[in-house]
This record gives C-alpha cells, structure tokens and sequence, in this order.
C-alpha cells in the first residue's frame, strides 16, 4: 500500500516528518510531495523514500494554485496511492481536492494551526472557505490540538468526526537529543551571562508571534533593569509579516537585545541551555514546537492563552499564561518571574517532566501508526 504525504514547501516536510517517513517506508511505499528545493534531495536521501516535487504558492496565487492542482490531479492518477496525508494550508486544499478527485480512498489533512481566526473581512471568509473545502475533501481530518479542534467546530469548518491523536502535536519531542548532555552544555557555557536574567524567544521575527509586544515590554523592564537581556533566535520575514518600525529600533538600539538569526541543532540548544525564562507571545498556533522544546530543555515558559500553548503550560506548574496582543500584562509577568525565584525554580524543575509525559517523540508517532492501522483500506 502507498502512502503520499505532503507539504506545501520542502522545509515543512523536512522539519514535521523527519524520522517518520523512514519508519513508515519499513510498512507502507512511502512517496514525499513538496514543493521544489534542496531538501526534497536530503529527505529522499535520509528517510530512504521517493520524492516528487510540484511547485506550490503559499499564498493566494490562483493561476498557479489551479496549474498545482491539474498537476496533483495527474500524479495521483498515475500513483494511485492508497492514502494521501496532507499538512499545511496550502497543501491540504489542492492535495484533499485532487485526491478526492481521483478517488484515493483515504484522504487526511492534519491542520497544524488556523490562520483565519486572526484575519479580517474578505480575507477570513476566503481562508474559512477554503479550510471548509479541504474539510469536505478529506474522509479524515485531524487536529494537532484541542484548541485547533474546537476552533474547526465553532467556526462550523467542518461538521465531521475530529480526533486528536494523544495529547495532540504532530512531531513529538525527541527527548535525547533535547536534553543538557555534556556537548550542549559546553557551548552554552560560553554564552551563558551570570549577572544577566536572560530571556529567549525562538521563532519567525514577525508581527504574529508577538515581537512587537515583547520589544515593547522588554524595553521597560530593560529600563528598570539593566541585568536582563533578551535574545531573539529565527529568520526575519519583513515581506511576510513585518514587526513594526519601533520594534526594529529597539531590536537595533537596544544594548540588552540581542538578534541572533537562525540556529540549529546542538547550537539551538545551547542557547536554550543558556536562557533563564522562554518567552512565546504569538497571536496563534497550532501547537508550538519550540515551547515544547523549550520545556524538555527545562525551562519555565511564557506563552499567550492561545491554541496550543494552552495545552503544554499549566499555570504555575511550567510557566504563566497572560493574554495575547497584551504588552502589559507581558512586562508583569516577565517581571514576575524574575523577582519569584522559589517559584521559577520549581517551574524549571517540572518543564522536562511535564513534555516527557505528555508529547515524548515515540509516544507521539505510535498514536499516528496506530491511526494508520485503523483507517488504511485492508487491500488496495
């Protein structure tokens, strides 16, 4: 039996899937479908799979979504797979509509957030229709999350059966690696300051993930404080979502802040090792890997009341939750968990336990194989 799973972009897939493909490929004919890139190379290569690469928009292209979708259509037609397992916005609605068009028997679409619930106007009722559609498409939708799933339910996305896999996430936490071994601590070592309380954020630089409210509040406290400081680790994405021009100038003039870019591997890590307090003010998610990460690394974490997040804090347990868009209620509990030692050491000696329990990597993808099991046609 064949299984297609797809992305809209080849770093989604690389990122959600890595591992899993491989495992998969062991019991099923496993084909990866992205977009074109350099990791559709790397994929095919670490995970032992075929790989076919159709170009995708991320955004509302509609001459070019309908030449994707006449491509899907005729890919499927000539795999007949027994499943296709779509993840990404874009992906789910072109990959649903093709495989339902070519009547692939098992049709999944895993929504990893939801973009609409934050959008305005024409906008929000284009991105719901669409999310209806590949609803519609798919015989199986699943939700990385509470949060996504009751939002998929008030909005009257979708009136079918929702499952959460587990406790829900998609990839898991590979709880080895993310962990204080001896490598990891010798390089944060070197970027570890002792006389600094050192706040982390780790994400996409934009508007939605709430760096203007953390520039803003981290400014003030900067201004009482002067032994705090803020690192900021991940790409900018100013054609996307742009922060605005007095977070650029904090982010510049600033002394305390610091702009990393992106890291990877034992070197993210490291920072982690390094950080005192995580920080994750986003408007939405579906559910943030980084805050998981965060916490097998044991860290306390501040996260907004927003899908996702809310299933991994638990309030004074491993971190405070304060509402989204809120830079005031950010500066209190930043200044909060500074001045309450006792109680932040408690929360970073519960953050590794409480992800280990919860979103451990090989309890995650069991569910999934177990889902896979129940749903595959006995015979294709």
């Amino acid at each position: 039996m064949k299984i297609i799973r797809a992305t809209t972009v080849p770093q989604s897939l690389d990122t959600f899937c890595r591992g899993l493909l491989k495992i998969l490929n062991e019991k099923y004919e496993v084909v990866a479908l992205s977009s074109p890139g350099e990791e559709m190379k790397a994929i095919a290569e670490r995970e032992g799979v075929r790989t076919i690469a159709i170009p995708m928009e991320r955004h509302i292209s509609p001459w070019k979504d309908l030449v994707a979708l006449c491509r899907l259509i005729k890919v499927f037609s000539e795999e007949q797979p027994s499943m296709v397992h779509s993840m990404t916005p874009k992906a789910g609605l072109l990959c649903m509509v093709a495989a339902r068009i070519t009547h692939v028997p098992v049709r999944i679409h895993t929504f990893t957030g939801l973009v609409f619930p934050t959008a305005k106007g024409f906008k929000r009722r284009l991105l719901m229709l669409t999310d209806k559609i590949t609803c519609r498409c798919a015989t199986h939708v699943i939700p990385e999350g509470e949060g996504v799933k009751k939002d998929l339910l008030d909005y009257g996305i979708t009136t079918k059966p929702l499952r959460v896999l587990g406790f829900g996430n998609v990839m898991g936490v590979d709880m080895a690696f993310y962990s204080r071994r001896p490598e990891v601590m010798e390089k944060a070592r070197l970027l570890r300051d002792e006389h600094c309380f050192t706040f982390l954020f780790v994400g996409r630089i934009v508007r939605d993930k709430g760096i203007n409210e953390l520039c803003e509040a981290f400014d003030k406290l900067s201004h009482e404080d002067k032994n705090v400081r803020l690192l900021l680790i991940g790409p900018r994405e100013d054609g996307l979502d742009p922060v605005s021009k007095e977070s650029f100038n904090i982010m510049e003039s600033n002394p305390s802040v610091t702009y990393v870019g992106p890291k990877f591997g034992d070197d993210l890590l490291a920072y982690y090792a390094s950080s005192d307090c995580f920080v994750f003010p986003s408007y939405r998610e579906g559910f943030p890997n980084t805050v998981l990460e965060a916490g097998a690394m044991g860290l306390p974490s501040i996260v907004t009341d927003i899908n996702g997040s809310r299933e991994i804090i638990v309030e004074n347990e491993n971190g405070y939750i304060i509402p989204p868009q809120d830079s005031d209620a950010l500066l209190a509990a930043m200044r909060r968990i500074m001045s309450d030692r006792r109680r932040r050491s408690y929360m970073a000696s519960h953050a590794r336990n409480m992800i280990g329990c919860r979103f451990e990597q090989g309890f995650v993808r069991q569910c999934l194989y177990d889902f896979y099991d129940i749903v595959m046609p006995t015979s294709s």
